[in-house]
């Protein structure tokens, strides 16, 4: 059986492939995503091909280590209205985000790569459209209060699956997608290479 390592210390993206039922390797990349965002973003690059970018560059620096692996890469942007958003801070930095992205449509981008010896043979992107509702400063106080140290493990201050969801009044887009993984066509492309049973 050939070996599969996600390139990530992400516990939701292994949760994710671990429920359903694969057994998987977690290697952190080591890979200084906001140095690349900043390259990227100054060659004009959008953030589509941003996660894109991450997710082979955190493959590929596992991939490089792990000969006949299967690496799996991943990543996602947050952008709204041209601004890109990232993971918190802190609490401060937390309420500022969501502020921003208030009574707003943003868009999520994952996107994920597979790499085996340092090739890329597969790559998939996936966008959901979320759009925050016009919540009261009191209600964020005390949705801050109760997420605790959780919204500093998100790049939208927020955790859908959880309290977060009172912070949307429309939600377009596939959920494992909004989770940080394209985990259905994932799970398509490990069939065909026998990974998953058919």
């Amino acid at each position: 059986m050939t070996a599969v390592i996600l390139a990530s210390g992400s516990q939701t993206r292994f949760a994710l492939l671990s429920a359903a039922g694969l057994t998987v390797i977690p290697v952190p990349p080591g890979v200084d995503e906001d140095a690349v965002k900043l390259s990227l973003k100054a060659e004009g690059a959008d953030a589509g091909r941003t996660a894109e970018a991450l997710a082979e560059i955190k493959a590929l620096r596992v991939s490089n280590r792990h000969a006949g692996a299967l690496v799996i890469g991943a990543d996602q942007m947050l952008e709204c209205q041209g601004q890109w958003f990232d993971k918190p801070r802190d609490r401060v930095q937390a309420r500022a985000q969501l502020l921003s992205l208030r009574g707003q449509t943003h868009r999520l981008i994952t996107a994920a790569a597979v790499l085996l010896d340092g090739q890329r043979i597969w790559h998939h992107i996936e966008t959901a459209s979320l759009t925050m509702r016009p919540f009261s400063e009191a209600f964020l106080d005390q949705y801050l209060d109760r997420a605790g140290d959780a919204v500093l493990s998100s790049v939208g201050a927020y955790q859908l699956e959880g309290l977060g969801a009172q912070l949307f009044s429309q939600v377009k887009g596939d959920h494992f997608t909004i989770l940080g993984l394209p985990l259905l066509p994932l799970l398509d492309f490990l069939r065909e290479h026998g990974v998953v049973d058919k």
